[in-house]
């Protein structure tokens, strides 16, 4: 079995397994907690329904800190949006969704997917050079600079093998999906799961104020 094949198969396989089995064993953790007696009323009836909105309207910072925030709200940003392009948006990611789900799209023109790849990248060293730059701001752990190697590997090894750079071109494509099977078995144990965690952080943070009767 060669490097490539050892890297499409069993490696990218398990990763996934992986990948479900502790996005679901961490989302049902959060689930099963117990919480105590709700011994107050809300000030208004439909407290804890305005409480959800935060989800979505605390997407963007509050006019208060966006002066703070701004360059690393938008790089973020920036990041997220480009980084799905070339994930949903190339051919031979749309055909691995393809194999594992059935479901397939129009894919987009290479230099497209390629533009994407560079601006993703780009904005991921512009992040972790500010982090590095503001180490007081941050207060940055181990996590935090593996789960950038994580995120920043496929990017980088998905750039080398489009352009053919280093080793031939299959040896670079199992490097490629190496580096994904590792983001994928990685992410439900470090801070990538933040995809699913602040839609309950925030839930939560918009439950109480509402409680409260802030207004959000």
């Amino acid at each position: 079995m060669t490097l490539l094949d050892y890297a499409r198969g069993p490696v990218i396989q398990a990763a996934l397994v992986i990948m479900i089995a502790g996005i679901i064993w961490r989302l049902l953790g959060v689930l099963v907690l117990t919480r105590a007696a709700d011994l107050s009323r809300p000030r208004d009836a439909f407290g804890n329904f305005k409480g959800y909105r935060t989800v979505f309207s605390r997407a963007w910072p509050s006019s208060e800190f966006l002066t703070a925030t701004r360059y690393q709200t938008v790089m973020a940003y920036v990041f997220h949006l480009a980084t799905l392009v070339v994930v949903i948006g190339i051919v031979p990611h749309i055909e691995f969704i393809q194999g594992l789900t059935g479901a397939s799209w129009p894919g987009l023109p290479n230099g497209v997917g390629v533009a994407c790849g560079i601006i993703a990248l780009a904005s991921l060293v512009a992040l972790i050079m500010r982090r590095l730059t503001k180490p007081a701001v941050y207060c940055s752990t181990w996590g935090d600079y593996f789960a950038w190697f994580v995120v920043a590997m496929p990017l980088v090894t998905g750039l080398m093998a489009f352009a053919h750079l280093g080793p031939r071109y299959e040896t670079l494509l199992a490097l490629h999906i190496l580096a994904a099977a590792l983001f994928f078995a990685w992410f439900p144990f470090g801070k990538l799961m933040h995809a699913f965690w602040f839609v309950f952080s925030r839930a939560q943070s918009g439950i109480a104020y509402a409680r409260k009767g802030v207004q959000i």
